[in-house]
């Protein structure tokens, strides 16, 4: 019996060993109650059920929801007991549960982050238009994942896909997809993050309301797009995100190009860029054959009035054509005009020769 007596040091190590050994960590799901933050370091409250409480103790970096009174949460940690003999829960991840729960902390923590700005439009990235290298986070095994492969492969295909697998539920889904945005950012080439996961509940999607995660994905150097859930559903992961899909499918589409649109819009680029042309053509021909009838209009108005000119110069050497005057009846006097001297009178069909007998001024 001697050999059993604890000092109250060893009997808490022993105590605490044991605990360690047997309960290294577990979950306990409760309601909230006594919450209070101390020196802005430490956080306390209880964990309840209609019969039992357990005091729960952390620190408050570790808390990523907000909490208070009457809300329903799971904690994970270790139970101890204290060098002053009381038994005290260690906490080091708190997760709210239930509908209430879940929009409560919800609303607060957005408030919280919204009045930072972590939501600010204007910090939001545009997606590369030609994205060839994609990191994608998520659980391999959803449906969700697998809808979104099989549309990225048949809407354009050739993007090389790298993947971090990862829990998309549960208290421990936020640290590793958070490990996964700081090694995309750190470690590869990606041009952009796809954080994708399918429809569920509340419970099943709180893990994107975490506060670091949340601030993890607002703090990404590469862009982020989100497809969590379903249209209605809504996360502050989907907040913080460059773009925000409304499903793992939607996230697929936005992030590539549909190869069968782009062949319909190639070839109606073509035929239309074809009627273009043809139509520029047919215009330039009008336009040529405007000017040559222009032409023509002009060669063939000279060559009126050039015709017209002959004519009046014909009709002029017709008027003074010596054989239609002695047709007439004149006659044509050739010769010196004298006295004595011999002229030469032609008419229409005789010639004469004449003697000048007398000359004398007409009247």
């Amino acid at each position: 019996m001697e050999n059993n007596i604890f000092t109250p040091t060893d009997f808490a190590f022993a105590v605490n060993q044991t605990l360690d050994y047997a309960y290294s960590s577990i979950l306990i799901s409760g309601e909230v109650a006594s919450f209070k933050v101390n020196q802005g370091k430490w956080v306390f409250f209880d964990i309840k059920d209609e019969e039992t409480s357990v005091p729960c103790f952390m620190s408050f970096y570790q808390l990523r929801a907000p909490l208070e009174d009457g809300m329903k949460v799971v904690v994970r940690g270790t139970p101890k007991l204290t060098k002053w003999g009381k038994f005290s829960f260690t906490v080091n991840a708190v997760k709210p549960v239930g509908e209430g729960s879940i929009k409560k902390a919800f609303e607060l923590l957005k408030k919280k982050l919204t009045d930072e700005g972590l939501f600010d439009f204007d910090k939001k990235r545009i997606l590369p238009s030609d994205i060839s290298r994609l990191g994608v986070i998520s659980s391999t095994q959803a449906a969700g994942y697998a809808d979104f492969i099989k549309i990225l492969n048949a809407r354009w295909g050739g993007i090389k896909v790298q993947v971090a697998h990862t829990q998309v539920q549960g208290i421990d889904a936020p640290d590793q997809i958070i490990r996964a945005i700081k090694y995309f950012n750190e470690h590869s080439e990606v041009q952009a993050i796809a954080i994708i996961r399918g429809g569920g509940s509340a419970d099943d999607l709180s893990c994107f309301n975490d506060e670091e995660l949340v601030r993890a994905i607002a703090a990404s150097k590469i862009p982020v797009i989100t497809g969590i859930g379903h249209e209605v559903d809504e996360s502050l992961a989907d907040l913080a995100a460059d773009v925000r899909a409304s499903t793992p499918s939607n996230a697929a589409e936005i992030l590539t190009p549909d190869k069968n649109s782009m062949r319909t819009g190639v070839k109606l680029s073509v035929t239309r860029a074809g009627t273009m042309v043809i139509s520029r053509i047919d215009a330039k021909r009008d336009e040529i054959l405007d000017k040559i009838n222009s032409i023509f209009r002009e060669i063939k108005m000279s060559l009126e009035k050039i015709h017209n000119d002959i004519r009046q110069k014909i009709k002029l050497i017709e008027v003074l054509n010596p054989e239609k005057v002695l047709k007439q009846g004149y006659a044509i006097l050739s010769g010196k005009v004298s006295p004595g001297s011999i002229v030469k009178i032609t008419t229409y069909d005789k010639e004469i020769n004449a003697e000048v007998k007398e000359i004398y001024e007409r009247k």
